[in-house]
């Protein structure tokens, strides 16, 4: 897969595989002096549309994150996702006024990938620019979040936005395709229910120490439709999508060493957020957590014990030599869910400027006949997330 695009001084921004926990160098991304001056996540506060649907410059690190399942017309499944992050260079009021219009304090990066499950392949892209001149940024009024010629955009209602994102071939001498042909989406959005607040009222914990949680919700349910082309080859495409957006300071603590993240969409109407965050030793943490969302769109919290998962299997990345869980049965016996997670492709690894994965997986219900599909994530299998940049 292509590797990281040149950042901000030529060298691609280090960041913690815990949802894009982005870090300079030299930060452990524990609690201390990298994140003094920051605004802190230390208790629930209100979020208010559409104003927390923007940027929090105060807060060390954001991020928008859009995957989805789609069906092409004539058969084929496609899973996409197209990730902003941002992250403040410096705490609120250390910058220094400067009439440039390339003066910032900001620095955002972007992860593009497609999964073409009849083809086989997965493919993985990064951007990295400066929040200024317009070359990246996100706004809450009207809505958008933009990295060069990347981005979501409202497109009508609060509730609508179109998804746009664009990325050549890499292409050899002689006209051949090396490392991965042209991609394309255009992608129109429309939410089929209200924010879903995560953890308590938006406050999600991750650990005992103080402000080490985020501000966090999820729009759980989005219909989808458009366009996906891959190699010169156009798809018409329909299914759902799922966005998540956290602002925080504080990364996992030091004897947590990654999570398995669950977003799943069911054919009963019903979706299932799991974050088992796994402490040093791989067992799951106190800390990890859930939510059910009911057809409704009311939802309801999950604790650690509410909740098991299972890895059915592994993968060894060829490209990493990391191992990751492959496959997994999930349940929640307060709500009669045995399900069968299965990814549509083993091989859907980001191998970028830090690693992860991150992919499309089709659930299967034991018992009551539950089916639907949705996204996984996997960090911390490729090092240590506290240290391994």
């Amino acid at each position: 897969m292509p590797r990281a695009q040149a950042g901000i001084s030529g060298a691609p921004l280090p960041v913690d595989a815990a949802r894009g926990e982005a870090r300079p160098p030299g930060d452990s991304g524990q609690t201390g002096p990298a994140s003094a001056g920051y605004a802190r996540a230390t208790g629930p506060r209100p979020l208010v549309f559409p104003a927390d649907a923007g940027p929090h410059d105060a807060y060390q690190t954001e991020w928008w994150y859009y995957t989805g399942n789609l069906t092409a017309e004539g058969g084929g499944h496609f899973g996409y996702q197209l990730t902003f992050f941002r992250r403040a260079l410096l705490p609120p009021g250390l910058v220094a006024a400067r009439a440039s219009d390339w003066a910032t304090d900001q620095v955002y990066m972007a992860h593009l990938a497609l999964t073409d499950v009849a083809g086989g392949q997965h493919y993985a892209y990064e951007r990295l620019e400066r929040g200024a001149a317009g070359l990246a940024g996100a706004q809450a009024v009207p809505y958008r979040v933009w990295l060069d010629n990347w981005s979501v955009a409202q497109a009508g209602s609060a509730a609508q936005v179109r998804l746009e994102a664009e990325q050549a071939g890499n292409t050899a001498a002689g006209g051949q395709t090396a490392g991965g042909p042209g991609i394309e989406l255009a992608l129109d959005l429309d939410s089929l229910k209200a924010p879903v607040l995560e953890g308590n009222a938006g406050y999600s914990r991750k650990g005992p120490d103080p402000g080490n949680a985020s501000y966090y919700y999820s729009l759980t349910r989005i219909a989808t439709r458009g366009q996906v082309t891959v190699g010169g080859r156009v798809f018409a495409v329909s299914g759902l999508s799922w966005m998540d957006h956290e602002f925080s300071t504080s990364a996992l603590g030091a004897n947590q060493a990654g999570w398995d993240w669950f977003g799943l969409q069911l054919a009963d109407g019903r979706e299932l957020m799991i974050s088992q965050i796994r402490d040093a030793g791989g067992s799951p943490d106190p800390y990890s957590a859930g939510t059910l969302v009911a057809p409704d769109g009311t939802s309801r919290r999950l604790g650690p014990a509410d909740f098991t998962v299972q890895a059915l299997g592994q993968w060894r990345s060829p490209h990493t030599g990391a191992d990751y869980p492959s496959g997994w049965k999930i349940g929640v016996p307060s709500a009669g869910l045995a399900l069968t997670v299965t990814p549509y492709l083993q091989d859907q690894e980001m191998d970028l400027s830090y690693v992860y994965w991150e992919g499309a997986a089709r659930v299967d219900g034991a018992g009551a006949p539950v089916s639907g599909s949705g996204y996984v994530e996997l960090t911390g299998y490729a090092g240590s997330m506290a240290g391994q940049f």
